[in-house]
């Protein structure tokens, strides 16, 4: 819809001799003044020596005189110092959304040269439940996922596990201690042993140092070792997927650290080969600096003076193993952001070496979920809550609210709870931390995922109980509720590009959350059931239809499925 409005004003301004290869409209910051403005009378004036009130009047009036002028605009009008305001007409509102309700994607531009994109993101350490901070990495990251997947790209998601690194040597050392069988290894004794033995070797250097020589001796093949890492292994992978199956977040490889040290001497030789492996204090470095660093970004420690990798050398090798398992065009990194300077080491490196160019890496960084005291959320015994005890929280809340239904199947329950979690989050920002108030987020009203959904299911319900055809649909918009609904679904393909382009889902949050506002003021301004005019009831019926389908299509981007009831 942009493109045609752009095409035909650029079109009006060329006739005039404004020769300009794009006049660009947005979305008007006074809607109470227009619907769409045009700028560029501004830019036009630099160009041509004149004055941008005289250029934006010309172009106003040449508008205002096409014969067709009534297929586009309601009213085009100019307002100092230079705007060039537009207020699209009924029927160009409506014709366009009949375009997009006739797409699969609603007038999202499809891409002609679909590209493959790796997103990494999840990244827990195996030997432990997953807490309440690993819940952000999985949401958004999925949200992301979704997102670049319906632009109509290739994509390929990978957890990356934390499988191979000191805390497996810390519960290998801490379970042999215990004299526990490998056959009696479970989630419960794990999550005991790992944060038990984590505060031990904080305490005695002696044990740490035993545990890395386990996680060495492990890493170099011992093959007594391996048994005990893969059975931990297999009993974290086990929990880690009933929990993410929960929140419907799926990966397509489940790979971790481990698979990537067969790539470690690959890398050793690249980086050798490109005279970027540097001696210092017995350890091998990387020199990462740029002339116009504007502040200090050391050296990427590739390798011990001991002889043992660490994580950054490990993301080396995963880039070269994913470079040549999947030949990306962009490779995605969902993570915490203070991990940043991390990363960012480990890009610059990848690109001194030639394994991928640094344009192709994305850092996509997240804040942290946060206390009402706006510290990272904790239980009151100071741990991270766990994932499992976060649902049945949110269970606990949801069904002590009056406005739900008694009779919520298990399956519903889940699906409103999902979306109590992943809205709260996913409305935000992913770059800012926010506070994480259940309670709050619960809520039927305001800002929250079950509003979104009972929004969809009041308005499905109208629809289902009544008959409509789409062929029957004038261009008549009878008031001010059905137009300004009308106008905001219009917006959806911008609303996604700005999501796309930024790998920020809070757009889309954003947007639906508009969309379910509008709706509810038109359902409650304009009496559908009661309407006896049958060709605005019909007229109506097809908009709420329209409507339904695009909550639907934008909750599924935020991984959020739908209740039969609430």
């Amino acid at each position: 819809m942009i493109d045609t409005l752009e095409k035909l004003i650029t079109e009006v301004s060329n006739k005039l001799g404004y020769n300009i290869a794009k006049m660009h409209i947005i979305k008007s910051n006074r809607p109470d003044l227009c619907d769409y403005q045009c700028d560029d009378a501004f830019k036009l004036a630099k160009e041509f020596h004149q004055n941008p009130v005289a250029i934006g009047k010309d172009i106003v009036q040449a508008i205002n005189e096409l014969s067709n002028f009534d297929d586009y605009f309601k009213e085009v009008s100019f307002a100092q110092p230079g705007f060039i305001n537009m207020s699209l007409s009924d029927k160009f509102i409506t014709s366009y959304l009949v375009r997009m309700n006739k797409d699969d994607k609603w007038g999202i531009k499809p891409i002609s040269n679909p590209e493959t994109f790796v997103i990494d993101y999840g990244g827990p350490n195996v030997a432990k439940p997953l807490h309440v901070g690993h819940m952000r990495t999985a949401i958004v990251g999925e949200a992301i996922k979704r997102i670049i997947k319906y632009q109509g790209h290739n994509v390929i998601s990978d957890i990356h596990l934390g499988d191979y690194g000191l805390q497996i040597g810390e519960v290998i050392y801490g379970l042999q201690k215990e004299g526990v069988a490998i056959s009696d290894i479970n989630i419960a004794l794990l999550d005991r042993i790992y944060p038990e033995m984590s505060a031990l070797c904080k305490e005695d250097e002696d044990i740490k140092e035993e545990c890395a020589t386990i996680t060495k001796k492990l890493q170099d093949g011992d093959e007594e070792y391996h048994k005990w890492w893969q059975k931990i292994l297999e009993v974290s992978t086990a929990d880690m997927k009933s929990i993410y199956d929960y929140l419907d977040v799926h990966f397509d490889y489940w790979y971790g650290e481990s698979d990537a040290y067969p790539y470690l001497d690959e890398a050793t030789d690249i980086l050798n080969a490109k005279h970027l492996l540097e001696e210092s204090e017995g350890a091998l470095v990387v020199d990462v600096t740029k002339a116009d660093d504007k502040k200090m970004v050391p050296p990427l420690l590739f390798k011990k003076s001991n002889g043992a990798y660490l994580y950054a050398s490990t993301e080396i090798a995963t880039i070269i193993q994913r470079v040549k398992d999947f030949h990306p065009d962009h490779i995605l990194y969902v993570v915490d952001l203070r991990q940043e300077l991390h990363f960012e080491q480990v890009f610059r490196v990848c690109d001194k070496a030639d394994i991928i160019a640094y344009n192709k890496l994305e850092y996509l960084g997240y804040g942290t979920v946060n206390g009402e005291d706006g510290k990272p959320y904790k239980t009151r015994s100071g741990d991270a809550p766990k994932l499992q005890n976060l649902f049945d929280q949110a269970k606990e809340i949801l069904m002590s609210k009056s406005e739900m239904s008694s009779n919520l199947s298990d399956d519903d329950i889940d699906k409103i709870v999902n979306s109590i979690l992943k809205f709260a989050d996913l409305e935000n920002n992913r770059e800012r931390d926010y506070i994480f108030d259940i309670s709050k987020f619960s809520e039927v009203i305001g800002k929250t995922g079950p509003y979104i959904l009972y929004t969809y299911l009041r308005i499905r319900k109208i629809i289902d109980d009544n008959a409509f055809d789409y062929n029957a649909l004038t261009n008549v918009i009878y008031n001010v509720y059905d137009r300004d609904l009308r106008l905001k679904i219009l917006d959806l393909p911008f609303a996604f590009k700005m999501a796309f382009d930024s790998r920020m889902p809070n757009f889309i949050a954003e947007y639906l959350y508009d969309v379910c506002v509008l709706t509810n003021v038109f359902y409650q301004n304009n009496h559908i059931n009661n309407e006896e005019d049958a060709v605005k009831k019909n007229d109506w019926l097809c908009i709420l239809d329209m409507t339904s389908h695009i909550i639907k299509d934008m909750l599924y981007l935020l991984g959020i499925d739908i209740p039969t009831t609430m």
